[in-house]
């Protein structure tokens, strides 16, 4: 990709994209800048990833072909104050805050942009992420195919229609904690029955990895991978009896339809 990528946030989801674009060979070092909010988070960046770092969020603004928006929500409208009068009209802006909505952003900047909303999760930062992206009007499709490289970079993304960023929030944006919970839960369960607890987290966590990998792999139903798991009789279907009874189905859909319920009050 032949183009600057500007950074106006140097946290851990910035971070992450920054490590997946140089990590893929997508850009070089010398194509990316990035700017914090101190002089001290600039200089670890840049001593991290070898890039160029300051604190001058104007001058990030104007030298950027692709500018990523990742700073937290409530100073969104200063930044965006901040650089609206330095952002070129062929500059792609990627926002990654959550809450805001193009809209939003539009209304801010006030005058036309190129903007594509982007919602990856934390995952990102092994280079597993699962991101969503939307467009407004403006952004053409050699930029959203830009967009799709660089979100691709640091695991797997998919378009959807605005509407759907806070069902994206439930299903993978927030669900990490979820899974979280599923490995401690059965890594305490492998630990009351006598083994080792680092040992367990490595078997629960090997389990959901692999477990999940299957299902992106075979392109098999999860219904039809756990009916292969269950022999009669066996032991999997005991315990696939037992979650049954208990609800796990209807509480993780319950959870995460709070979750989505949540966002939308939030927007």
């Amino acid at each position: 990709m032949n183009k600057t990528i500007g950074f106006i946030g140097g946290g851990n989801m910035a971070s992450a994209i920054i490590g997946g674009i140089l990590n893929s060979g997508l850009a070089s070092k010398e194509q990316i800048l990035a700017t914090t909010k101190t002089e001290k988070t600039a200089t670890s960046l840049s001593e991290r990833f070898g890039i160029s770092t300051s604190t001058d969020n104007t001058a990030a603004a104007k030298q950027s072909d692709i500018l990523v928006l990742a700073v937290k929500p409530f100073v969104f409208g200063e930044i965006i104050d901040e650089i609206m009068d330095c952002v070129r009209p062929e500059t792609l802006i990627i926002s990654i805050a959550a809450g805001q909505t193009i809209e939003k952003i539009e209304h801010a900047f006030a005058k036309n942009i190129k903007l594509v909303r982007a919602m990856p999760n934390t995952p990102a930062l092994v280079g597993e992420a699962m991101s969503a992206l939307c467009a407004n009007q403006n952004v053409t499709e050699d930029d959203l195919s830009d967009a799709r490289t660089i979100f691709n970079s640091f695991g797997k993304c998919e378009i959807v229609p605005e509407f759907m960023m806070d069902t994206v929030i439930g299903v993978s944006g927030s669900s990490p904690a979820y899974v979280y919970m599923f490995i401690e839960a059965m890594a305490d369960a492998a630990v009351a029955d006598g083994m080792p607890r680092a040992q367990s987290y490595k078997f629960a966590a090997q389990a959901v990895l692999g477990a999940a990998k299957m299902v992106l792999e075979t392109g098999m139903h999860p219904g039809a991978l756990k009916d292969a798991v269950c022999s009669p009789g066996g032991t999997t279907i005991e315990a696939v009896a037992t979650l049954e009874q208990l609800g796990l189905r209807s509480t993780v859909i319950a959870a995460q339809r709070a979750c989505v319920k949540k966002s939308k009050d939030m927007t």
